[in-house]
């Protein structure tokens, strides 16, 4: 392995992989694989599959702290940050042009059309998800009945994504993998550094929240703070697994979206370069601006950003030095296995509360003691939108075309549809 790059040099390439990084994390990390192992030999294939399976089993988008654990690698902290801003910047740029466009013109018919459209993709997309997960997350009996149990909790009692992720935690550390441990591999860094870190990031992420807050006066901007950084610290299994958790909390409780403002967000997301947790931002922004106007959803959204992402720094920054020993701990690596098996459960109730939103214009609770039934008008179900599903699913699944161009046909289609 060579790591004679420059930090100028791997800057310009993290810059690249910030803007080219469409498709999800799949795309984000074979892109990777490509530029910094393949081609440049900057890491091994060793090292870059243990940080990824590191990275899978974290709170939070495993490409960008995929990105930040190389520039780490390479050098140091400051090329773990540059690694990691310079992966999530433009897509936040973006973002934030789209959220401010779709503040003024979301609402309008021909953008509802278009909307439309993404919505039926992106409902294939999801499920897209849930099958490489399962694939990879349900090995042995007890994982498939922790995601039976995970999606009956979610879905039917509502019960909270974090106490899901926990219990599963706790039902794998007490039934871990018989592996060996290998008492060869140690950590990078002694204890003591690794507090120094800790306590480092969690000033940078917290002392912003608890200055502005009573400094502006706005008790709005404290609960988006608190929400987003609670969030930061359960999105395991990336993106769609919280996105469940977002979408009922935003939707139903918090009343800061619609449910098709916050299906709208996740296709804008999908349409941009970036991890798709990116979503939170827009989120954060139309909250914001229906709170205060313009001021409002600029604080909101780059307050979202902060306390989405200086989470995946803390982990990178305090991880990375015991990436090679925590991969032969058979009761942690347990743990994580069985927490990302019940993810699977949450992804699919998120398939479904989905599928229901986009495919029928009214949909409503219905509580019968401690259960809660999603039920559909069925005289309000949109052939259309069924029709582009179909589509989508087949040139995805089947014809495995990239998903931007699926995104951008289907809202096309919906247009034309809308036209005629």
């Amino acid at each position: 392995m060579s790591n004679s790059a420059s930090i100028a040099e791997a800057s310009r390439l993290w810059a690249k992989i910030g803007i080219l990084s469409f498709g999800g994390p799949a795309a984000q990390i074979a892109l990777m694989h490509r530029e910094v192992v393949d081609e440049r030999n900057w890491l091994t294939e060793k090292q870059f599959l243990n940080a990824l399976s590191f990275c899978m089993l974290l709170p939070g988008p495993e490409a960008m702290q995929l990105a930040t654990y190389m520039g780490w690698r390479l050098h140091g902290v400051m090329g773990g940050l540059i690694a990691g801003l310079l992966f999530i910047i433009p897509g936040a740029i973006i973002i934030a042009a789209l959220a401010g466009a779709y503040s003024v013109w979301g609402a309008m018919p021909l953008a509802a059309a278009v909307f439309l459209g993404i919505k039926a993709t992106v409902v294939v997309i999801v499920i897209e998800a849930l099958l490489r997960l399962s694939k990879r997350a349900l090995k042995r009996i007890d994982h498939w009945i922790l995601a039976a149990i995970a999606f009956a909790a979610i879905f039917f009692l509502n019960v909270p994504f974090p106490l899901i992720v926990l219990a599963a935690g706790i039902w794998g550390a007490l039934n871990r993998d018989k592996v060996t441990e290998d008492a060869d591999v140690h950590a990078l860094h002694p204890i003591k550094s690794t507090g120094k870190t800790i306590l480092t990031w969690l000033i940078i992420w917290w002392v912003p929240i608890l200055v502005l807050g009573p400094l502006l006066g706005q008790e709005f901007l404290y609960e988006i703070a608190m929400f987003f950084s609670k969030l930061a610290v359960v999105t395991f299994g990336g993106a769609y697994a919280v996105l469940a958790y977002m979408g009922q909390e935003v939707v139903s409780v918090k009343e800061w979206l619609s449910a098709g403002q916050m299906m709208d967000g996740l296709g804008l997301a999908e349409t941009t370069p970036g991890p798709l947790i990116l979503v939170t931002e827009f989120v954060g922004f139309l909250a914001g601006y229906a709170q205060g106007g313009w001021g409002m959803a600029i604080a909101a959204a780059t307050l979202t950003l902060w306390v989405t992402f200086t989470p995946c720094f803390l982990w990178i920054f305090v991880g990375a030095p015991y990436i090679d020993w925590i991969g032969t701990q058979p009761r942690l690596r347990s743990a994580l296995s069985a927490i990302t098996a019940s993810v699977v459960g949450v992804i699919l109730n998120l398939s479904v509360w989905f599928a229901l939103h986009v495919f029928f214009n009214n949909v409503s609770p219905l509580e019968k003691g401690v259960l809660t039934l999603w039920v559909p008008e069925m005289a309000s179900l949109n052939p259309i939108v069924v029709i582009l599903t179909i589509l989508a699913a087949y040139l995805l699944l089947r014809r495995h075309w990239n998903v931007v161009w699926v995104l951008a046909l289907s809202g096309a289609l919906a247009l034309i549809a809308h036209l005629l």
